[in-house]
């Protein structure tokens, strides 16, 4: 694979869909929050994305069957009270390269703002490196309009001193250069497991400024099957980042967000 492409299972019409990102990152708040989504409203698979700046590695399940690293994105028609469209990308993996990590957002936002999106929810996790009695929520976005959107849902505006890096900081500044707008939500955790109660936090916020209906009991169970897959594929590349010997700091670009 000489570059990044994105491979269309299904030709779909949307309107004015809103495009929430949640790739791996940090106690994997976002990843379980989308996935969950995901499985409960039974959103549907219609288009995969690949690229030669993933990890050159791949994943394999209890069965044996290997999985390729990729980003995969789902829609949803019609959804929730105000009966919106949705584009929801999860994945196993984000770039891991500077460059890279540009290029696929650049593809992933014109891929989105092909189907009209216009508004980004970027979900992830702030970490606290000790445990979390109980887990609030963090949020940024692009314009002061959202910021008092996000106050007025509970959420705890991030701090000057904090940046986001990876795909969900690039997405929403990318973003922004091109008129779009967008929000970011962190769960907090103490960022070194499946964190089940941050995933919870978050989802309560972007359900309320969503609208969608999803029912949350089976967040618990799904943070256990997905720590199986996660520890694997965190244990791999981080083999891998000691072969490539990766100077202190870069690594850090696949865990946030």
């Amino acid at each position: 694979m000489r570059e990044t492409i994105i491979n269309v299972l299904e030709d779909i019409e949307l309107s004015s869909p809103i495009f929430i990102e949640a790739l791996p990152g940090i106690g994997h708040v976002g990843k379980l929050a989308a996935d969950h989504i995901i499985d409960e409203l039974k959103a549907v698979k219609f288009a995969e994305l690949y690229s030669p700046s993933f990890p050159p590695q791949v994943l394999v399940d209890e069965d044996g069957i290997v999985e390729p690293m990729r980003n995969e994105f789902y829609y949803l028609r019609d959804a929730g009270e105000d009966e919106r469209d949705y584009i929801i990308l999860v994945g196993n993996t984000q770039g891991l390269s500077l460059e890279g990590q540009y290029e696929i957002c650049g593809m992933i936002l014109d891929f989105v703002e092909g189907y009209g999106a216009r508004r980004i929810f970027t979900l992830g996790g702030l970490a606290t490196g000790q445990p979390v009695e109980k887990a609030r929520v963090y949020g940024a976005a692009t314009s002061m309009e959202l910021v008092e959107d996000l106050k007025e849902h509970g959420v705890i505006m991030r701090s000057a001193d904090g940046g986001i890096i990876g795909a969900s900081g690039l997405l929403l500044g990318m973003g922004r250069l091109r008129g779009m707008e967008g929000v970011y939500l962190m769960g907090e955790t103490p960022g070194y497991f499946i964190d089940a109660e941050a995933a919870r936090a978050l989802l309560e916020v972007l359900l309320e400024m969503t609208k969608l209906e999803v029912d949350l009991e089976k967040l618990e169970e799904r943070a256990e099957e997905t720590k199986k897959m996660i520890s694997k594929a965190q244990q791999m590349e981080q083999e891998m980042i000691e072969r490539m010997n990766l100077k202190p700091g870069e690594e850090d670009l696949r865990y946030i967000g």
